[in-house]
């Protein structure tokens, strides 16, 4: 091109501005129609949650449930009970799907929908497992103490724990936890409306936090940010979010960080070197069940669990909460009664057991979640 010809051509378009953080973060409309439709398949992964705490509490630990089968369930079920004692993590488990279906029932939704949605569901079947767990210790204290009447009625709010008060369900610190989920992700994010970028950026902050947290080592910080707890919840929100807009880079970091975070706190909270008497857990193994439960619920995000439609999943889901809230105190009760009062040998009864409290989870589920629930939360105000 002669000097003429450039002094006469357009000039040159300016180069496109790199992405801000904004824009990386934008809203992006669904790549699939996902929406809030049910998935049977995390139905089923919650009662296998629910399942393997059960085990840790009938066969994995000694305590209590040693004093009910009248010696260690380690002796008991020496095979059977080397697996079971990595149980507890089906709390973790259960942390990752709550983050995926709390981000997923919450869309669109109101902060009072949220709320209104989160007091029917939890409370009444709470409430009736007090009230049955009071029951059992009063006939059988030696299983387990009765409290106070003054403690008692502050088990009613699910506020025991904060306030140092004796609890009736030994399982309602985990209800504890997810009350300070509920309401983080209720005042960050559905306050001003659930999208893909108040999703995101609540994840990373959250992270962000519960790290500053660990630095602070103050137990106020740790009790508001659950920095031992978050990065399970934080999973799961990235997961729900790589289901409902489909996966990219930033999504995966997010679930990576956390399985990352999340198998680092399995393991100094569950596993300490040295003798450990009937029980041993490996680092190891619990390194593989952490992952596993991210890999499980990842699994149900990518849709590859859409095949596994059955209708009793469904069942299985609505027996998880009844059956997960009663099952360790009426459990000791039950194998109390069935093996050192009518003597059932040990497998027998632990099965009985099992089944009693699953039987005792569905009548909780039809003759109080289905009627009570929708009237609780009828009469709630629905405040906008």
């Amino acid at each position: 091109m002669s000097a003429a010809d450039q002094a006469t051509a357009p000039p040159a378009a300016p180069a496109p501005p790199a992405p801000r953080l904004n824009q990386v973060l934008a809203e992006r409309p669904p790549v699939r129609p996902r929406g809030a439709s049910r998935l049977r398949a995390l139905d089923g992964l919650r009662l296998m949650a629910a399942l393997m705490v059960c085990m840790y509490h009938f066969t994995g630990k000694n305590g209590e449930v040693a004093a009910s089968w009248d010696q260690s369930p380690g002796a008991m079920f020496p095979t059977l009970s080397q697996l079971s004692t990595y149980g507890s993590l089906g709390v973790q488990f259960f942390f990752v799907i709550s983050g995926f279906v709390i981000c997923m029932s919450s869309w669109g939704r109101s902060l009072g929908d949220f709320f209104r949605s989160r007091i029917s569901r939890l409370y009444p079947a709470y409430w009736v497992a007090i009230v049955m767990v009071t029951g059992a210790a009063v006939l059988l204290p030696v299983v387990v103490h009765p409290v106070r009447p003054d403690e008692l009625l502050v088990n009613l709010t699910m506020m025991q724990q904060p306030l140092g008060v004796p609890r009736v369900l030994g399982v309602c610190w985990t209800l504890w936890v997810e009350l300070k989920f509920y309401v983080l992700f209720a005042l960050f994010v559905i306050w001003k409306g659930v999208t893909y970028k108040r999703v995101v950026t609540f994840c990373i902050l959250w992270t962000l936090a519960s790290a500053f947290a660990r630095v602070a080592d103050n137990p106020l910080t740790d009790e508001l940010v659950m920095r031992d707890h978050a990065p399970f919840f934080i999973g799961g929100l990235a997961l729900y979010l790589i289901h409902r807009f489909g996966s990219d880079l930033l999504l995966w970091g997010i679930v990576g960080m956390s399985f990352l975070l999340g198998q680092r706190y399995s393991v100094t909270a569950l596993w300490h070197p040295g003798a450990q008497g009937d029980f041993h857990r490996s680092p190891y193994v619990i390194q593989a069940i952490v992952f596993l439960a991210f890999a499980a619920v990842a699994v149900v995000a990518l849709g590859w669990m859409s095949w596994a439609n059955w209708r009793w999943l469904t069942v299985a889901g609505a027996l998880t909460y009844p059956f997960y809230l009663i099952h360790e105190h009426l459990g000791w009760f039950f194998i109390r009664v069935l093996h050192r009062g009518l003597g059932l040998g040990s497998y027998a009864t632990l099965a009985l057991s099992v089944l009693s409290l699953l039987g005792l989870a569905y009548l909780m589920h039809r003759f109080v979640e289905k009627p009570f629930g929708p009237r609780l939360k009828r009469a709630l105000p629905a405040v906008r």
